[in-house]
């Protein structure tokens, strides 16, 4: 976004290690990756491109707790996820984890306030106006899903996310019905989300410049995970 676009500083190495890929491997009919090592720490974004194929919403779906993997873990709070028992993993995904889907998953047939709503009953927490202004859907918060453009619809989805007040962010494509401005409205309020709850994003993505504003980059090619930034 030329002179516009925010710096973000870099992290520290004291910064708290929110999530840890060990050794992580993953195969359907092919090998998609294996042996994937990284951390994700507080107040830090990391971002993963790659071509179309190559695995990158196979492994977010992995790191989220949607997906066991073939071999490796995923430790959060320095507990693999894939071990601990149904309710607790399932308490982790609703508390902690904010999962931001390329599809929208909203309740149609409710109004958007009612899909905040229902983030609020989960979480307990109120529904943030600043948020809905500056994510510029305040003034659709009535209306119904149905009557939302495809856009409007996404940045709702993303709201109802950070309603949550999750610890960690895993965004699949989350700016790719969007132009290119609103994709950088809606990059702007989750660098910021993060920065200023201690949280941590993990950003699927195929535009390199949404990509560059993370604090590290990583390229998902020939089964490994090489880090760019």
């Amino acid at each position: 976004m030329g002179e516009d676009k925010k710096i973000i500083k870099p992290i520290t190495q004291a910064q708290k290690i929110l999530l840890e890929a060990k050794n992580l491997t993953h195969e359907f009919d092919y090998k998609l990756f294996e042996n994937i090592n990284f951390t994700l720490q507080e107040k830090q974004t990391i971002a993963i491109i790659g071509k179309s194929g190559s695995g990158k919403s196979t492994l977010l779906n992995i790191l989220s707790s949607l997906l066991e993997p073939k071999f490796g873990k995923v430790n959060y709070n320095n507990q693999n996820i894939y071990k601990l028992n149904k309710n607790t993993l399932l308490k982790i995904r609703r508390d902690d984890f904010g999962i931001i889907f390329q599809a929208h998953y909203l309740f149609r047939g409710f109004s958007a306030n009612d899909n905040l709503k229902i983030a609020t009953l989960l979480s307990e927490n109120e529904i943030d106006e600043k948020l809905l202004k500056k994510l510029e859907i305040d003034f659709v918060i009535n209306q119904g899903v149905g009557e939302l453009s495809g856009g409007q619809q996404q940045r709702l989805s993303i709201a109802r996310v950070l309603t949550k007040k999750p610890k960690i962010i895993f965004a699949d494509e989350p700016t790719g019905n969007l132009d290119k401005t609103t994709a950088q409205i809606v990059m702007d309020r989750l660098h910021e989300y993060v920065r200023e709850n201690n949280s941590g994003m993990i950003l699927v993505t195929h535009e390199d410049d949404l990509a560059m504003q993370c604090d590290k980059v990583y390229k998902l090619e020939n089964l490994e995970l090489k880090e760019l930034k």
